[in-house]
């Protein structure tokens, strides 16, 4: 009996080791076809709004130093508190701050928008982005 049980356990491992050995020598199989479903294209990430990354609000500060500007003060102007906000921002982040404060009326005064924000942008030394429209 032992030697029906040794001879069925020989068998089983060589039937295992030529099916190991075919599966896995297959070095010229060919590939499996693919399939006719195109790839879904991953969507691309449309552009974020563009925001203020400051207070609008504290932008009420710049009414004075626009006044000076329309009004044609002589003498220094009150450019300190209004330029220090925009201090450190972009010239696109600056303009649509200053954009944003003009046409929430912040700054209390009715203005023409695209006139104002360059004088505002250009009293502290900063540029309209070309193209840039206030909308």
């Amino acid at each position: 009996m032992a030697s029906k049980s040794s001879a069925s356990v020989a068998f089983f491992l060589l039937v295992n080791l030529l099916f190991f050995a075919i599966v896995s020598a297959c070095s010229t199989c060919p590939n499996p076809p693919k399939s006719k479903t195109k790839p879904k294209p991953t969507p691309s990430p449309s552009p974020a709004k563009a925001t203020c990354p400051k207070d609008t609000l504290k932008f009420g500060v710049c009414a004075n130093l626009l006044g000076g500007l329309i009004g044609g003060a002589v003498g220094t102007l009150p450019k300190t508190p209004c330029c220090s906000l925009i201090q450190g921002l972009a010239d696109l982040e600056a303009a649509l701050c200053l954009c944003t404060a003009i046409k929430a009326n912040v700054l209390g005064i009715n203005l023409n928008i695209p006139l104002s924000l360059s004088l505002l942008l250009n009293a502290c030394s900063k540029k309209v982005p070309p193209g840039f429209q206030c909308a």
